[in-house]
């Protein structure tokens, strides 16, 4: 079980040991959860320009409910006729997509908004399917069961249907996300077995990724209006490395880390970049790639998993109290820490406390170099 998250607090402080000491701004931009009743756990999923959040409630025995909150009120989504569901992202109108059980069980993806409820996408001929990403204008992508049984990326057509992308040679594929231009990227299996990250253009088809230099699988997760990818390769070291790519060449994101295993998760209209990176074992971290500088977000300071960055800044997904989900979002510019401290420092805190009684606590921020001249940042 991961350990518990600890945060630290700077007391505020009079004017006069302002001047003296700097203090941590707060982070926190939203409070962590939906309100739901103790025991039950959260996760926001995406996040509109209206401030209205697409997520999920875990309940305590395990069921997944699919809601969206704003202002403090959840608003329950429902199912296709059975027992669970549960988002993966929202338009700037509001439209929610994601996933929900059917009366026998089966999974199928669905369209939902206030105004017509939620929408059974259907399936290509097989039992189940999963929405992921949404555009503007409502298109949807995911990928959903053939006949032949195996799974297949779609794009939603005019009429609502569900257009088979195919593979890259192999037997699945699966669409992660979509943009206003009705771009798809994703994961598709090649002839030989091997996943690879693919970008589907409407008109020119499926066109492989690739991998990273030495690698042998790669996934993509998201893109831009901009058509920057982003994702995730294998290395010849057999670690996964986050990556973006831009139509032209791979940008290594795990390399300007610098260690852990990282994976790309999101990427707003700016090109700021989010995602994972798990080192030594350790719970995972936020890192934010952002104007050619990598930070990666402190584990009181970041979320446990980041699912998306809005265009806005704020990026929103759910951190671990040691026991549950909590949905939560922080901005994507970490709040600044105070610097090293000295001796001096120590002597003149030493005498604000005598004279003033409070206890003050100070942060530090640690800076690593990474590779390929671009600044790493630990905060």
């Amino acid at each position: 079980m991961p350990p518990r998250f600890s945060r630290f607090h700077a007391p505020l402080l009079g004017l006069c040991l302002l001047a003296a000491i700097p203090t941590a701004s707060a982070t926190m931009y939203a409070e962590r959860g939906f309100g739901e009743r103790d025991g039950n756990g959260s996760i926001a999923s995406d996040l509109n320009p209206a401030g209205l959040v697409a997520g999920i409630i875990m309940e305590q025995e395990g069921r997944r409910r699919a809601v969206t909150y704003q202002h403090g009120r959840i608003r329950e989504l429902g199912t296709l006729g059975g027992n669970e569901g549960f988002t993966k992202a929202i338009n700037i109108h509001g439209v929610v997509v994601g996933s929900a059980q059917t009366a026998s069980g089966a999974w199928h993806a669905f369209h939902y908004d206030a105004a017509s409820g939620m929408r059974d996408l259907g399936t290509l001929g097989g039992t189940s399917s999963y929405a992921t990403a949404i555009a503007r204008d409502g298109q949807v992508a995911g990928y959903a069961d053939t006949s032949a049984g195996d799974f297949h990326a779609f794009v939603t057509k005019a009429d609502h249907s569900l257009q088979d992308l195919g593979t890259l040679g192999g037997a699945s594929s699966y669409a992660s996300g979509l943009n206003s231009h009705g771009v798809v990227v994703g994961t598709a299996q090649r002839g030989d077995g091997y996943r690879r990250a693919f970008v589907y253009r409407p008109g020119a088809g499926m066109q492989e990724i690739g991998t990273l230099p030495g690698g042998r699988i790669s996934s993509a997760t998201a893109i831009n209006d901009a058509g920057l990818v982003v994702g995730a390769s294998e290395t010849e070291k057999r670690r996964w490395h986050a990556f973006a790519w831009d139509g032209r060449r791979m940008l290594d994101l795990g390399a300007l880390i610098g260690q852990g295993d990282s994976y790309a998760t999101a990427v707003n209209a700016a090109g700021h970049v989010v995602g994972s990176v798990s080192i030594k074992g350790f719970e995972p971290m936020t890192f934010v790639y952002k104007e050619g500088v990598m930070t990666v977000r402190r584990r009181d300071d970041g979320l446990y998993l980041t699912n998306k960055i809005t265009d806005a800044g704020l990026v929103v997904g759910a951190v671990y109290t040691g026991h549950k989900f909590q949905a939560f979002a922080v901005p994507s510019q970490a709040a600044p820490a105070p610097p090293r401290s000295n001796p001096l420092d120590w002597l003149l805190i030493t005498m604000l406390i005598s004279a003033s009684g409070v206890v003050l606590y100070k942060l530090q921020r640690n800076y690593r170099m990474g590779p390929l001249g671009a600044r790493t940042r630990f905060m």
